[in-house]
Formats: structure tokens, sequence, C-alpha cells
């Protein structure tokens, strides 16, 4: 169970109520102002990353060899959205779980991740072999 979907909220109504028991309605007015601050923060950092992955072809990364390198279990979609600049190319169905994205760049060699409610499970490289590759410019 993801107990931030949970504690958050939860933390959230107690600053409140904590606020308004120590200094009133001026303390209420103030946690909320941060409240508000940390949304709007969060939603910020979501749409510059949405905007610069919107320039990009689908499923494209610089170096898939790099992305592999970088990737950690845990992380969550947008944090990988936002290295590689593209959104992943969807290769399992639509809204099942666990999703499954692929980026691939221009040699060949792909990183398939597994996420598992929105965080990394799993990442896997494939690198065509030698003979496979495309001839160079």
């Amino acid at each position: 169970m993801n107990f931030q979907k949970i504690f958050i909220p939860v933390a959230g109504i107690a600053a409140v109520a904590l606020a308004y028991r120590q200094y009133s309605w001026l303390g209420v007015a103030a946690v909320v102002t941060g409240l508000v601050m940390w949304m709007l923060l969060h939603f910020t950092r979501m749409m510059t990353v949405l905007k610069r992955a919107a320039n990009r072809p689908i499923g494209y990364v610089g170096s898939a060899v790099m992305l592999n390198a970088k990737l950690k279990p845990g992380v969550n979609l947008m944090h990988v959205i936002a290295m590689t600049r593209a959104l992943g190319k969807l290769q399992s169905e639509k809204d099942v779980q666990p999703e499954i994205f692929r980026w691939t760049d221009g040699t060949g060699s792909h990183v398939t991740c597994t996420f598992v409610g929105g965080k990394l499970a799993h990442h896997e490289l494939f690198r065509p072999a030698e003979n496979e590759l495309p001839p160079a410019p």
C-alpha cells in the first residue's frame, strides 16, 4: 500500500488543525498558503517536464546506455521522463499494471522499464549485435 497517498493529506489536515489551535485563523492562513505553494511547485515542475518532453519523439533517448546507468529502482515515472526529456513508448496495454515503457536511441539500443504503481520496479538494456548495427553515416 502506498502510504504517501494517505500520509500527505492527513499531515496537511493535522498541520491546519494544529495551526488553528495555536494561532487561530492567522495560523490556518499561513499553513494553507504554505500547502498551496508546495502544490504549485510540484505542478510547475510537472508542467515543465511535460513541456520539454512534448518537443521530442515518443520513445526516443539520446543514449540508452547512459539512461540505463542512471536508472535506479524506486524512482517515479515523472523522474524518468525528466531524465530522458521524452515520453516512453507504451509497450503494455493502456491502464494495466505493470506499465511497461521503452526508450530507444539512434543505434537501435533500447531500455525497457517496468513501472508498478508509478515507481520503477525493473529496467533492462538491449543492445543489438555488432552485425545488426546500421551503417555509420
